[in-house]
């Protein structure tokens, strides 16, 4: 996904290494007091007009939220343990701070700990044992051990044994599975009845590769739902397990018709992509859709502290390869983070000329085809069958964000060339990138929109495609900034097929940083009380359900 979205994304991997002059940065949230940073995040109603869907229709978006609201309850065990216990804050601000970071850590600030007496985060979470060796973990002979959808547990002699998913979650999953099989009776919708059966099927095998095939398939559904465990994000050990989550989301005709036809472009874009032809020789499925909803519930995972606008799913290579991939554009959340925080944040850094170029079709473009972006390029490390996610470990998450930021520029900038994007300028789209750096940079090294956002900013800065001034003021040279795009997304792409982690982790430490100057941009930012991203008012009862 996307993980992210949340851009987003959205959104996406946390990671352990920061790189030492980081640690050293003063962190943007540090002085601030909670209820500060509980108003960071700007409210939203997640709503939509539901006029056009059939009584049966809105029975089953109903049953969805009460899905995800299980999602939420698995994901607050993997992410933290008890929730009561965030619950039972007295401190009314701690306790909404905490909903929105699912525990006690601000996951904007490095995971600080804001809740006095809190330990400091674990990097495996719940996943492991808490007292679990990296060499332990490696001693254990039992293949599932490396399974997205496993946990680590200790027997009473204490030694190391697997467990599935279905088998940990079981009193949550089987109510979810109920819901869902509620749900498959009530749809008229074939294809949602075949996703749904199939995903009832996955939850308690963990093997989801028939769901995804069906989920891909399903193309003329007026609701969609993204239910299960998707990203690997809070895996900070081994970049292993995947966390649960949940959208529930309406289509948007409308926009969606708009973006079909962009989908047969995708053999030709990879092909032409600004990188030697070995990383290239992949073909991506030309079975992908590019749809637009309005989101109405986040559960779980997407929605901890930054939220997802984009969803590309699913993440499994096999499918990717078979049928590409399904990219959704969560316009209501997208176009509430546009005029909440990249639209204020341009107007404190952006040289006023180029500011008029900013606007929300740009802004769509680029976060559309970041979702896109990730179909292309390399998925397994160049000679072999080892996914690149498996080679690059927890370095994976913030490079495939990377390359989807960048790559996602180029394909706006080719399809405007072709003709094919009429909306917008290649100088709008460009503007409105450089403006959306500075709003996902501020979630942090340790996120990976962030640290891919730092990435990208810092390489772009190095080779010209922007000049700021004394007053804090940036100025774009396009032409620069159009070479930037093909020699970055050339980096990314190599580094990715070359599956090298310690390559990639030496540059990441390096180049994953954000220096003096642009953290005092940041505070300048932050300074201005615009928000560092958005939370959700959402539920049955805000719609009425």
């Amino acid at each position: 996904m996307k993980k992210i979205t949340i851009l987003c994304m959205a959104v996406a991997a946390l990671f352990a290494s920061c790189g030492t002059k980081q640690k050293q940065e003063k962190d943007m949230a540090t002085e601030l007091t909670v209820e500060q940073k509980v108003k960071q995040y700007a409210e939203v109603e997640l709503t939509t007009d539901l006029s056009f869907l059939s009584d049966s229709e809105k029975e089953v978006l109903g049953i969805m939220i009460d899905i995800a609201k299980i999602m939420d309850d698995i994901y607050w065990i993997q992410a933290y343990g008890d929730k009561n216990e965030m619950l039972a804050l007295t401190d009314p601000w701690e306790k909404e701070f905490a909903l929105i970071n699912y525990g006690p850590w601000d996951r904007m600030a490095d995971w600080k700990p804001f809740v006095k007496g809190a330990k400091a985060k674990l990097p495996g979470v719940n996943f492991y044992p808490a007292d679990m060796t990296k060499e332990e973990f490696e001693a254990l002979k039992d293949e599932n051990k490396n399974s997205q959808y496993t946990v680590i547990r200790r027997d009473k002699d204490g030694k190391l044994f697997v467990r599935g998913y279905y088998e940990e979650y079981k009193e949550h999953l089987d109510k979810a599975i109920a819901l869902m099989e509620k749900a498959v009776n009530i749809t008229e919708n074939k294809q949602l009845k075949n996703y749904l059966q199939k995903r009832i099927v996955a939850l308690k095998t963990n093997d989801y590769f028939e769901s995804d095939m069906a989920w891909m398939d399903m193309k003329d559904s007026n609701l969609d739902f993204v239910v299960g465990p998707i990203e690997n994000y809070d895996d900070e050990l081994f970049g292993l397990k995947t966390s649960f989550e949940s959208f529930v989301l309406v289509k948007d005709p409308e926009w969606s018709k708009k973006l079909a036809k962009f989908v047969k472009y995708l053999p030709e874009l990879q092909k032409n992509l600004p990188v030697d032809a070995k990383y290239k020789q992949e073909k991506p499925g030309t079975d992908s859709d590019l749809n637009v909803y309005d989101v109405l519930y986040y559960g779980g995972d997407c929605n901890a502290a930054g939220k997802t606008i984009a969803i590309n799913l699913p993440n499994d290579e096999k499918v990717q390869l078979k049928k590409g991939s399904r990219r959704l554009q969560l316009k209501n959340a997208m176009q509430a983070k546009f005029d909440a925080i990249v639209l204020p944040i341009a107007k404190q850094v952006m040289n006023p000329e180029q500011l008029k170029l900013i606007n929300f079709d740009a802004f769509f473009s680029n976060v559309t085809f970041h979702e896109v972006a990730h179909g292309l390029g390399i998925k397994n490390v160049l000679g072999s069958t080892t996914p690149i996610r498996k080679a690059l470990g927890n370095e994976y998450s913030a490079y495939e964000e990377a390359k989807a930021d960048v790559l996602g520029l180029y394909m706006v900038s080719e399809l405007i060339k072709k003709g094919e994007i009429t909306e917008i300028t290649e100088e709008q789209a460009i503007a409105t990138y450089i403006a959306g750096l500075f709003r996902s940079i501020r979630f942090g090294v340790t996120e990976a929109h962030g640290r891919a956002n730092i990435l990208c900013f810092n390489w772009f800065e190095k080779n010209g495609a922007f000049t700021r001034d004394d007053k804090g003021i940036y100025t774009i040279d396009f032409a620069k900034t159009k070479q930037c795009i093909k020699t970055w997304s050339s980096f990314i792409i190599t580094m990715e097929g070359n599956g090298d982690i310690a390559a990639a982790k030496k540059y990441s430490k390096a180049n994953a940083v954000i220096s003096d100057v642009l953290q005092k941009d940041l505070d300048n930012i932050n300074s201005k009380n615009i928000p560092v991203d958005v939370r959700f008012k959402q539920g049955r009862e805000v719609l009425g359900l």
